[in-house]
């Protein structure tokens, strides 16, 4: 265990902590929605570069990495850890009063992203300067990308700019306001939900409702598929992946006397499941192909994805765990239960092995937000304890990785 590390990255915290949760007000102050990240993209990179580190952007969208420690595009030996953040802000009100309240009207950072940032620019600061006295056992890529709220998400952004291609294994955390400050929530295996869209459009030739047998019945077909085709996903896939498709929409028709002649119906499906997640769109349209069938309308399945589960390495659940009981002490951790919202840091682990961590945020005795919500505030002590979590696991990871020495 990497304890000199974390000693380290504890004594540079008591300097600068102050500096990190100031940053923090700033972002607050100043959220971007996905893809508009340029302020805080920028804001991040003077920060790297004020410390004699080299961040590069991304090619087409606001973001950026940057490495800390050994070559590892020199090297291929060189163990390579990414700690990712995401920059982006919700379309939401802020509905707080703090001084550091959203100056964007209907934007405010609801989600915690804006804590994401500034504990993953500290986990780069503190080892910038660690790594000038002790050579690290590796390198620690920081990304910080745009756009987690969106559907496609800025992960894949960062995977098809090659950001992920040396890297041997990925971490992050989340806020989660149900956890008391200084308490990190754990769990291996799936912890979050793959989350994609569904919208289904059919179409007959209208009619009026006291002739339906000379059309198509367009309202009562959407009916039937609404509530059946739920049902047959649960007959047809294995219960223990938590399939859940929910509409959110169903649309159709103007007035009470006429049969429409196009309709929608929108959801989200929801799976712990990778192997589901893999097989649930081909089947998904089959089924609603066959189940509209007798009825006589036309359909179009426009089935999106959006994001595959989190599945939590054990072998990273453990560094995290151990890193706990190191910085936070015994008792710091809980195992949390799994969740059907979607982060697109799966997109992440369907490449390399790692794990997201749920970082308490709620004050002690204080009231439990949710998330996007636009009351949603954090205790900002989350970040020092974010920061020693994070940069433990960094160096940890990095020393399990490196190759033993030769000769």
């Amino acid at each position: 265990m990497q304890a000199d590390g974390i000693a380290a990255v504890t004594r540079w915290l008591a300097v600068h902590e102050s500096e990190l949760i100031a940053l923090r007000r700033d972002l607050h102050a100043h959220p971007e929605l996905g893809r508009q990240e340029r302020r805080t993209t920028g804001q991040v990179e003077a920060r790297l570069q004020a410390v004699g580190l080299d961040p590069r952007r991304l090619p087409d969208v606001p973001g950026l990495w940057c490495d800390i420690g050994a070559d590892a595009e020199g090297d291929p030996a060189v163990p390579v850890v990414l700690v990712r953040a995401d920059m982006d802000a919700l379309p939401l009100p802020d509905s707080k009063d703090v001084p550091y309240r959203s100056t964007v009207p209907g934007v405010t950072h609801a989600c915690g992203h804006d804590v994401h940032t500034v504990v993953t620019l500290g986990v780069g600061l503190a080892l910038a300067e660690y790594a000038r006295a002790v050579a690290l056992p590796g390198t620690v890529r920081l990304v910080f990308q745009p756009a987690e709220e969106l559907m496609p998400g800025g992960a894949l952004d960062v995977i098809d700019a090659g950001v992920l291609k040396p890297v041997s294994a990925a971490i992050a955390v989340h806020c989660d306001p149900a956890l008391d400050v200084g308490t990190i929530g754990l769990r291996t295996g799936p912890i979050t939900s793959a989350a994609d869209a569904l919208e289904i459009t059919l179409a007959g030739p209208g009619g009026h409702t006291s002739r339906p047998q000379n059309t198509v019945d367009l309202i009562y077909a959407m009916v039937r598929l609404a509530a059946d085709l739920p049902a047959a996903l649960g007959r047809l896939v294995d219960p223990r992946s938590a399939l859940s498709l929910v509409w959110g929409q169903i649309q159709a028709g103007t007035v009470a006397n006429a049969i429409p002649r196009s309709g929608q119906l929108r959801g989200t499906l929801r799976t712990l499941s990778r192997e589901t997640w893999d097989a649930v769109p081909e089947l998904v349209t089959r089924l609603a192909e066959e189940l509209v069938a007798p009825y006589g309308a036309q359909i179009v399945v426009d089935y999106r994805r959006g994001v595959p589960p989190v599945v939590n390495s054990a072998q990273v659940v453990d560094v995290f765990q151990q890193v706990v009981d190191v910085s936070l002490g015994h008792g710091a951790s809980a195992t949390v239960a799994q969740s059907l919202g979607g982060e697109d840091f799966g997109w992440y682990l369907n490449h390399v092995p790692g794990a997201l961590a749920r970082l308490g945020t709620r004050v002690p005795g204080g009231p439990t937000y949710d998330l996007h919500q636009g009351a949603f505030d954090v205790d900002e002590r989350a970040i020092g304890v974010g920061v020693r979590l994070l940069a433990g696991s960094a160096l940890e990871l990095l020393r399990r990785h490196r190759p033993p020495a030769t000769g």
